[in-house]
């Protein structure tokens, strides 16, 4: 749809009707903003507001699809242009609308993971559940941007995106082992000896040797089958 055009046409039927934008906008219970938009052509009226702005404007949804009087001789070839068109433009304010909540969902998300890994202590397994959670919110959003994909497409980049989303949070604990020497949030299993704590996550193991002592030490190592029963050892 011509917006500007269309937007004009009702500018120019509105004045022959000799109406205000205040006076046609409480007619159709809008505001005279939405008037005003409508005829700058910055957007387009409500489907639900066709009909009853066609009545007030005495003029056919046709005519006002097509932004001009439609002659009688092309009534029926615009009808059928008009009907395609007005498809289309519903289909377009659907998938705005969804890219538009999918966008809200993937922001929200991250802020999730983000705020769940900056609030929490790292023994806390709240950490990892709340970051695993924004990246599952996240990836609602991500859903709305794969709709039209085909349905094979669509599940590789809503598995790709997750797994990514996942490597990132496990690269960002994997710095704070290192850098700042915290206890990995995303450890599968944490087992704890005299004065060991051994954590074992899916990338790397670690050590943490004299825990809340002066000289606490955390030694990482590559994944590794360790002994369960002398965990010690690793910090020998």
């Amino acid at each position: 749809m011509n917006q500007e055009k269309i937007g004009k046409f009702i500018a120019s039927c509105r004045k022959k009707k000799n109406i205000t934008q205040q006076e046609l906008a409480d007619k159709l219970g809008v505001s005279d903003r939405s008037i005003g938009n409508w005829e700058n052509g910055r957007n387009m009226p409500d489907l639900s507001l066709f009909k009853p702005l066609c009545k007030e404007l005495d003029i056919t949804i046709n005519d006002l699809i097509s932004g001009e009087k439609v002659k009688e001789n092309e009534y029926q070839e615009k009808l059928e242009e008009n009907i395609v068109k007005t498809i289309n433009y519903s289909n377009k304010k659907i998938e705005n609308r969804n890219h538009f909540i999918g966008l809200i969902f993937i922001i929200f998300g991250i802020l999730i993971a983000i705020t769940a890994i900056a609030i929490f202590p790292s023994e806390s397994s709240w950490g990892s559940i709340y970051s695993v959670l924004g990246a599952i919110i996240s990836l609602i959003g991500i859903n709305k941007f794969t709709k039209k994909l085909s349905y094979p497409i669509r599940l590789l980049c809503n598995f790709g995106y997750f797994i990514i989303f996942i490597i990132i949070l496990i690269t960002i604990d994997y710095i704070g082992v290192i850098n700042i020497h915290q206890a990995p949030r995303f450890a599968l299993f944490k087992i704890t000896g005299e004065d060991t704590i051994y954590y074992d996550t899916p990338f790397y193991d670690v050590a943490r040797c004299n825990v809340n002592e002066s000289n606490e030490e955390f030694k990482v190592f590559k994944n590794q089958t360790y002994d369960k029963n002398n965990i010690d050892k690793y910090c020998k």
